[in-house]
């Protein structure tokens, strides 16, 4: 049998999991280009694609997608410290967005664990509650993700 892979050994399990801490996660400069290919394939609205046609939308300026604020996050979680055994697997979730991410932003996250409910079914998972903040370089919440999270139990040795 072949050794366990270091980074899979540091992943986090349900046993490591207790309300109230807090994970954080890198950043990402938010670039006018990454922002119009995005909208150009997932969110097509003028107000993504144009700065001169988004002056006259609620935005009042070029804004990214919900989306693709929401993408940035989960590239951000993948990559931070709150590193799941088996992976972020999300079971469902409430998200918001305060206010618009720019062009010229740099994104980052913070996450905080909620809530923790073994499964009474399954005995080698819970579930997770966790409150992610996509957070711009003035402190300004950009998005705010609140979902549960299947969160493996430690293997038996």
């Amino acid at each position: 049998m072949p050794a366990p892979d270091s980074a899979l050994a540091t992943r986090l399990h349900l046993e490591d999991l207790a309300v109230g801490q807090t994970y954080r996660g890198g950043s990402i400069l938010v670039e006018t280009d990454a922002i119009k290919r995005f909208a150009q394939e997932f969110d097509p609205q003028p107000f993504h694609l144009d700065e001169t046609e988004a002056v006259d939308s609620l935005f009042g300026a070029l804004a990214a997608s919900g989306w693709h604020t929401a993408a940035m996050t989960m590239r951000m979680l993948v990559d931070g410290e709150l590193k799941l055994a088996r992976g972020v697997i999300g079971a469902g979730g409430e998200i918001s967005w305060p206010r618009p991410t720019r062009p010229g932003d740099t994104l980052r996250v913070e996450s905080e664990i909620l809530e923790i409910t073994p499964s009474r079914s399954k005995p080698d998972r819970g579930m997770v509650r966790v409150r992610t903040r996509t957070l711009n370089q003035n402190d300004e919440v950009a998005q705010d993700f609140t979902a549960t999270l299947i969160a493996w139990r430690r293997p038996a040795a």
